[in-house]
């Protein structure tokens, strides 16, 4: 897979949540910690290749081979180490393709200069959530009942597969919440790249290769997104199953 092997830097607040996003989303994730607790973490999450080393030793660093993945992901939750260990890894590695978190303005021009790709700033993702918000505050004011009455509720992208039972089936007539999770919007390819709220009164036809962001907890997600690469027939003989 083109650009899905990552070499993600930190197991700790963010890198935990990141990690498993990249994992649902298909990529291939090895992990790096120098901390015992979140290496620990890491190989009790499932993650195969987890490797405990002393991130400020260049020996121990170069010995992870960083130029095989597609991407290095700095996420330690310390801004400054953050910042140390991007530019320790363009030093040894200046044509890899380091990706890092900020969370602030000041980190992430730090980050810039020490040789990061490219920097995703945890504020200003913030800001366009807050901004979506003030857009729309009936919609919110809607998932916010839902998501506060609720643990564990997440947002999840997935891509309709070939052969989905999915394919064919119009928004409006196809019962996500017999799934238990809700459909926030898509990219719908038929009508373009941009991604559309479900809420803007549109009857999509879904087909392979669309992108739909649904709204559940966590397992059902998983369990949906596993769900709609099957066909047609084998949701059927399920169904069957179930009933008997």
């Amino acid at each position: 897979m083109a650009n899905r092997w990552v070499l993600l830097f930190g197991y700790g607040n963010h890198g935990k949540h990141i990690a498993q996003g990249l994992v649902d989303d298909g990529y291939r994730v090895d992990i790096v910690e120098e901390n015992e607790v979140f290496f620990q973490s890491a190989k009790e999450d499932g993650f195969d290749f987890v490797t405990l080393i002393d991130m400020s030793k260049d020996e121990e660093l170069e010995a992870l081979d960083p130029m095989q993945y597609d991407q290095l992901v700095c996420v330690m939750d310390d801004e400054h180490y953050n910042v140390f260990l991007t530019l320790s890894l363009n030093a040894l590695f200046p044509d890899s393709h380091i990706v890092a978190i900020s969370d602030s303005i000041h980190t992430t021009k730090k980050l810039y200069m020490a040789g990061a790709k490219k920097v995703i700033d945890l504020y200003e993702v913030s800001a366009n959530r807050i901004h979506s918000i003030l857009e729309r505050p009936v919609a919110t004011r809607l998932l916010e009942d839902f998501v506060m009455s609720r643990e564990g509720i997440s947002f999840m992208e997935m891509e309709i597969p070939e052969g989905s039972f999915l394919h064919g089936c119009m928004t409006d007539t196809f019962n996500f919440n017999a799934y238990n999770v809700i459909l926030v919007g898509l990219v719908d390819y038929e009508r373009g790249s941009g991604f559309e709220f479900i809420t803007s009164g549109y009857n999509h036809k879904l087909d392979a290769g669309d992108v739909i962001v649904c709204m559940g907890e966590v397992a059902d997600l998983r369990i949906f997104k596993k769900m709609i690469a099957r066909t047609e027939l084998e949701m059927k003989e399920a169904k069957k199953e179930a009933k008997t």
